[in-house]
């Protein structure tokens, strides 16, 4: 099927969904919704599960069909016990009306799910259910980002760290986007579906149930615990040592469990009321002795100096374990407000098989310039923006990625030696290290390009203004308390 034709596919079953919208909102219709592309899948998929749970008598069989479809989920789990508990079984509820379901079990069940063969017909479902993720999260605004991390800003994480093969960790791993890109990164790479060994951990319940769809829709064999699960309480692998870690954890979570006496607080404790440096220092809790990884954090986690944050970061770059450093353009995340940046870290920065010794130094990346703009609200990074910060970064750190010798480039990439983030009190923001671009004379400069420019300036400082805002706000609100 083209590009065309599955854009129009995924058109209907959206326009589809709207059935529902009269009777629950957003958070609720999007279990309904892809639940049910997930059984539509799973009636072709798993050959040992019987004939009612398939579609044709899910959809026709006698009875109110939500409890045909609840049926059919719980056939489909006792069939294949590695989706135990993972299916929805919410459709014969009271609140749910039967005739809309009805309608858009029609809908879905009319739709193509058809390619040259069995794989690319997944391949097309696995797309669509994609859609959908990123869908509802735009639907959904800020709780949206509890289970969605924009497509453009994962595939950066993933070509920078190039997992193409051990095990790969999210210890907040939303609906598993993080596992399909390192999976289509393999394959892209010639690569074979296996040779990465997925791990992750959930701890809301609907969230982790729609990675294991997720997971299972795209035929990616994956220990996503057997159930969801709070990482700083119940740690779900507690002897993993992964090869690659790539996490997009809450930002400034302030209700979060804390144990002082965690082993797992090697640089400092983190303090109550943001758990940053406590997925930070989880995450490199969990690197194997070559390990690497890509964490997606909030713009304070680089300038920090509350409640011992400093020193946290400080003793983390002090331990040679931050490789890179990007800050990302305004708007990549619809869902919130926070201006966001990228940690990359690594357990081994010295010459290994080519690549150069980046030990002692540190990346710094300034990509806020960056970024196309889908409408006022949202910008994504494109297929260009990726290519230049990865291949900045694999230039760096030298080997058979790296398509060019590295150089520093004045307002966008500098590399700076543990003395020089001394002098800067080991502040991290990448605008202190690679400086500002040397502009066109304004006099000269075309007016779309000033605009342009100005217009980037201005939203940058609007993001900060809300940062600063929602930071006076959860004062005053600990004031209060």
């Amino acid at each position: 099927m083209t590009q065309t034709g599955i854009a129009e596919l995924q058109d209907v079953l959206w326009k589809a969904a709207a059935k529902l919208r009269g009777s629950m909102d957003a958070s609720q219709y999007r279990d309904f919704v892809l639940g049910l592309v997930f059984l539509k899948y799973a009636s072709s998929a798993f050959p040992g599960i019987p004939e009612t749970a398939r579609w044709p008598a899910v959809v026709s069989g006698p009875g109110p069909i939500g409890a045909r479809i609840d049926a059919a989920m719980a056939a489909v789990m006792r069939a294949e016990p590695s989706l135990d508990g993972a299916l929805p079984t919410i459709f014969s509820a009271d609140n749910v009306d039967q005739r809309r379901l009805a309608d858009l079990a029609g809908v879905i069940g009319d739709a193509r799910f058809t390619g040259r063969d069995r794989e690319s017909a997944r391949d097309l479902l696995g797309e669509v259910y994609e859609y959908f993720l990123e869908t509802f999260a735009r639907a959904e605004g800020r709780r949206g980002g509890e289970f969605y991390t924009p497509k453009s800003v994962v595939k950066l994480l993933v070509d920078v760290l190039e997992p193409y093969k051990g095990r790969v960790y999210d210890p907040c791993c939303g609906s598993g986007g993080m596992f399909v890109q390192a999976e289509k990164f393999v394959l892209s790479r010639r690569g074979r579906s296996g040779d990465i060994a997925v791990h992750g951990q959930e701890a809301n319940a609907r969230t982790w149930r729609l990675a294991r769809m997720n997971l299972a829709i795209h035929g990616i064999a994956g220990d996503l615990s057997a159930r969801h699960a709070d990482t700083f309480y119940e740690d779900a692998h507690p002897g993993l040592l992964a090869d690659h870690v790539l996490a997009n954890p809450p930002f400034n979570l302030s209700d979060w469990y804390r144990d002082a006496g965690d082993p797992r607080w090697r640089f400092g404790v983190p303090p109550a009321g943001n758990a940053n440096f406590a997925w930070m220092q989880h995450i490199v809790s969990k690197l194997g002795p070559r390990g690497a990884a890509g964490v997606v954090m909030a713009n304070g986690s680089m300038s920090s100096r509350q409640s011992g944050e400093s020193e946290i970061r400080a003793a983390m770059v002090e331990a040679d374990l931050v490789s890179c450093v990007v800050a990302l353009p305004p708007q990549l995340f619809r869902t919130t407000p926070i201006p966001a940046c990228l940690w990359f870290l690594s357990k081994d920065k010295g010459p290994d098989g080519g690549r150069d010794d980046r030990r002692g130094k540190v990346l710094f990346v300034d990509a806020r310039s960056m970024g196309t703009l889908l409408d006022r609200t949202e910008r994504v990074l494109t297929g260009d923006d990726i290519a230049r910060i990865a291949g900045t970064y694999h230039s760096w750190r030298g080997g058979p990625s790296a398509s060019r010798p590295y150089a520093d480039e004045l307002g966008f990439c500098r590399s700076a030696a543990l003395g020089e983030i001394r002098d800067h009190g080991h502040v991290l923001t990448p605008g202190r290290y690679a400086g500002a671009a040397e502009t066109a004379d304004e006099e000269s400069e075309p007016v779309r390009d000033r605009v342009e420019r100005l217009t980037k300036e201005l939203l940058t400082r609007f993001d900060e203004s809300a940062r600063l805002e929602q930071f006076v706000r959860t004062q005053l609100e600990r004031l209060d308390g």
